[in-house]
């Protein structure tokens, strides 16, 4: 009984590995696995900016922006203070990119965030302005450019 215990287990791991080594060895010979991985992959982060902009509320409706603002500067903060540094600063550069002052705000974050993750954001802020339509306005990145230094 128990030899034929380890006789099944034996079978179904030596089929697991010729499973994993088949579509390994597929994988790497398809011509078309790299440009898939890119296009997925790409897909993922349009997606990503798309759920992003649909959450902003619109441009004109001045009490939507400063509650927009004040949830994204908050959610912001705690992730930051639980380590999650990247969506903390995917939260903040979604409040500096709707914030009416945001030369001021980048000057506070300046003086109260690390310089690793400031610089993290200015990054994103560089990104999100050459993804929207327009930028988000040269003044700000400029202003944050010169922080760094």
């Amino acid at each position: 009984m128990n030899s034929m215990f380890g006789l099944a287990v034996g079978v179904c791991g030596l089929a697991f590995v010729g499973y994993c080594v088949y579509f390994d060895n597929k994988r790497r010979n398809d011509p078309n696995f790299k440009k898939k991985l890119r296009e997925r992959r790409r897909a993922a982060r349009e997606a990503e900016a798309a759920a992003i902009r649909s959450q902003m509320p619109p441009l004109k409706d001045n009490a939507a922006l400063q509650q927009f603002f004040l949830q994204e500067v908050q959610m912001g903060e705690e992730m930051l203070a639980h380590g999650d540094i990247v969506n903390g600063v995917e939260h903040l550069t979604n409040a500096v990119l709707v914030c009416s002052q945001p030369q001021q705000l980048l000057g506070i974050l300046h003086n109260t965030l690390p310089p690793q993750v400031f610089q993290l954001l200015i990054q994103q802020l560089a990104v999100a302005g050459r993804q929207q339509p327009g930028g988000f306005g040269p003044q700000i990145l400029g202003m944050a450019e010169e922080d760094v230094e």
